[in-house]
């Protein structure tokens, strides 16, 4: 490897250590404090080298938000891969999109603005789009036998309108906890499916895929 691969990969290796710490930095004080110097010093790295890999605050932000993006859709792809019945997959989906430790006020008013970006910024918009298109995926590995494709959409959009609006909800008054949150997805969804339907997915069994085989998550494009 010549030298300038080698202090490439060094950049790029640098650069995602300063976005997990900025990442850190977010869950624990909000986005208004997500400071350079907190982000260099959770990173353990010295203060204003923030400003030697990244182009300024905008693209540390956005680093950020796929990164946490990332990490939430992987621990919903593993929690369904261990589910043994539809309605556990289910249960995995919903459950995923509220985090035990990250449903608080400071975190649900942090994704607000970061949110109200995707409104005017082309790049959130098309992070928000991706997860979205994640969502209704991993859904259809639940419902693809439940609904056809036209009510499969209209369900994902009801579902997704849900899970944003409880967290607007955490955000403007914190008065809902992270277990009502997920039994009010779980009302909206029984809105959806009739008793037996749900007697069925809970009694679905989910079959493994061997090694290699598709796990029943449709991957979406990258969000690269």
């Amino acid at each position: 490897m010549t030298n300038q691969g080698k202090r490439t990969k060094i950049e790029d290796i640098r650069r995602v250590e300063l976005i997990a710490a900025a990442h850190r930095v977010f869950l624990e004080h909000g986005l208004q404090g997500m400071t350079s110097a907190r982000i260099c010093r959770e990173a353990g790295m010295s203060p204003g080298i923030l400003a030697y890999y990244f182009k300024g605050k905008d693209e540390v932000l956005f680093g950020m938000v796929r990164y946490n993006n990332r990490l939430l859709m992987e621990d919903i792809i593993a929690r369904m891969r261990a589910a043994q019945t539809s309605w556990a997959r289910l249960e995995a989906i919903v459950e995923g999109n509220f985090p035990a430790a990250a449903f608080t006020r400071t975190i649900a008013n942090a994704w607000l603005s970061v949110c109200s970006e995707a409104g005017t910024n082309p790049q959130y918009a098309r992070l928000q789009k991706l997860f979205h298109q994640r969502l209704r995926s991993n859904l259809a590995s639940v419902f693809g036998a439940t609904f056809d494709m036209a009510q499969l959409r209209e369900a994902s959009a009801i579902i997704a309108a849900l899970v944003d609006g409880l967290w607007l909800r955490k955000a403007v008054t914190d008065d809902i906890g992270r277990d009502e949150a997920v039994g009010l997805v779980f009302r909206g969804i029984r809105s959806l499916i009739t008793p037996g339907e749900e007697e069925h997915l809970r009694r679905s069994k989910w079959q493994a895929k061997p090694a290699g085989a598709n796990p029943g998550v449709a991957t979406p494009p990258s969000d690269k």
